[in-house]
């Protein structure tokens, strides 16, 4: 599953699930199609980030060294070994460890039940039958398993990264558990939990039965509740039905409309100026009836004005070239260095 579990579950309070993965059960010659269903869903009650005027707020990258956000393209992925120092790894590197892309959960064997220590169970899925055709071999794979109490032991790749499973059948139904690798679980010896003690005859027997007085043959599910879900689920409507805190963001202001308007003009012109994109780059809304139509390819500059260009571009600093590379477009510009990005900047006619 990928690393997000909130994503995963994809989940509104009250609302059905959604089938977050399609593929099948293979193993032998024996192949079942299913669809992959959350079994728990996270906090009932998401509670979004907003700011003063209730606007949400989405999350962005800073650079403090350089005081400006960071767009997607700028940003790497890298491994620190100390500090300060980093191991940079490219996407087209962590693309090439991938696994091979698959539809199929493949079953390498069945084990005892009894065999998996709950401590590698992560986090718990429901397979379902994906059609009728698919029905009744489910059926007989479910009474199966159960029958013999086996737990099939499974691989299976979603989103670029594989995982291990157990599937486990009960009443009738096929459930998938994600199982942590051997080396993400801790040992006793880690957290130094001594067991050589021997515990005192007295304090045992004193223990059993303290544990005798309150042994029951099963749990109340209202016990399992979320008081604090519960709390803040009254907080919300007793705030809700007295029309406390119940407001809505405001209207822009012309000002913030003016200011949209431009920066959508200027996302326009920007592409208008890339050579790929001249001939098919709509025009403005406001000046489409009577703009003329363009010429194909890059009209020409005056040799005076082109190398007064090129020559501004040669006393910026790297930042500045990047920071025009950027506002013409040019690709791939965050991996450049200063000379690659002046190579870009004056074929670019920047």
């Amino acid at each position: 599953m990928p690393d997000d579990d909130a994503e995963l579950e994809q989940q509104i309070d009250g609302g059905a699930p959604r089938s977050l993965w399609s593929g099948s059960i293979t193993f032998g010659l024996l192949s079942l199609a299913v669809d992959l269903f959350p079994a728990v869903r996270t906090e009932a009650l998401p509670l979004k980030m907003v700011d003063a005027e209730h606007r949400t707020l989405t999350r962005r990258y800073y650079c403090p060294e350089h005081d400006r956000m960071l767009t997607r393209d700028e940003i790497v992925r890298g491994y620190e070994i100390e500090d300060g120092e980093f191991v940079i790894l490219t996407d087209e590197e962590l693309e090439a460890l991938a696994p091979e892309k698959s539809r199929a959960i493949d079953l390498r064997k069945f084990i005892d039940a009894g065999e998996i220590d709950p401590m590698y169970f992560k986090r718990s899925y429901f397979l379902t039958p994906a059609g009728e055709e698919a029905n009744r071999a489910y059926r007989l794979l479910a009474e199966t398993m159960e029958r013999s109490d086996r737990v099939g032991i499974a691989t299976f790749v979603m989103r670029g990264k594989e995982y291990l499973v157990a599937l486990l059948a009960e009443d009738g139904i096929l459930r998938a558990e994600t199982l942590r690798f051997s080396d993400e679980l801790r040992r006793p010896e880690d957290v130094d939990l001594r067991l050589d003690v021997a515990a005192p005859t007295e304090s045992v027997t004193r223990f059993s039965r303290a544990i005798a007085a309150l042994a029951a043959e099963d749990v109340d599910r209202a016990e399992l509740r979320d008081g604090r879900i519960e709390n803040l689920r009254a907080l919300i409507e007793h705030k809700l039905d007295r029309g406390i805190d119940v407001e809505s963001a405001p209207e822009p202001s012309e000002e913030a409309e003016a200011e949209a308007e431009i920066i959508d003009l200027m996302e326009v012109l920007k592409r208008r100026l890339q050579p790929e994109a001249r001939e098919t780059a709509p025009a403005p809304r406001e000046t489409a009836d009577r703009e003329a139509p363009e010429p194909r390819g890059r009209r020409a500059r005056p040799a005076s004005r082109r190398d007064g260009a090129e020559g501004d571009l040669a006393g910026k600093s790297k930042s500045e070239l990047y920071e025009r590379a950027k506002a013409l477009g040019v690709p791939g510009r965050s991996r450049m260095d200063r000379e690659a990005l002046l190579r870009a900047l004056r074929e670019a006619g920047g």
